[in-house]
């Protein structure tokens, strides 16, 4: 979570799509520009840990676009696939 959260942070979407599970993600990802992201915040973990399949994750990630800032809160969900964990997908909180 932390490192898609950074990848984001640095508009690093190649690592972005390659996290992202091949069953959910889309073609392509389009860069938003008018976004900067100022701080992850973790509000709850369930599994996620060395021999889980899956995981989930409660965050709260806050950004800044143009003058205004706003808050991104969001529960996504994990898979352990090769050796490694793939978003697969989220549900977002208003």
């Amino acid at each position: 979570m932390r490192s898609r959260y950074s990848a984001y942070a640095v508009g690093d979407l190649d690592y972005i799509w390659q996290t992202w599970h091949p069953r959910t993600r889309p073609e392509t990802l389009t860069p938003d520009t008018a976004l900067t992201w100022t701080g992850l915040e973790i509000i709850d973990t369930v599994d996620g840990q060395p021999g889980d399949a899956t995981g989930e994750v409660e965050f709260r990630a806050h950004y800044r676009e143009d003058r205004r800032s706003g808050t991104l809160h969001e529960r996504s969900r994990f898979a352990f696939r090769a050796r490694r964990w793939l978003y697969v997908d989220g549900e977002l909180y208003r």
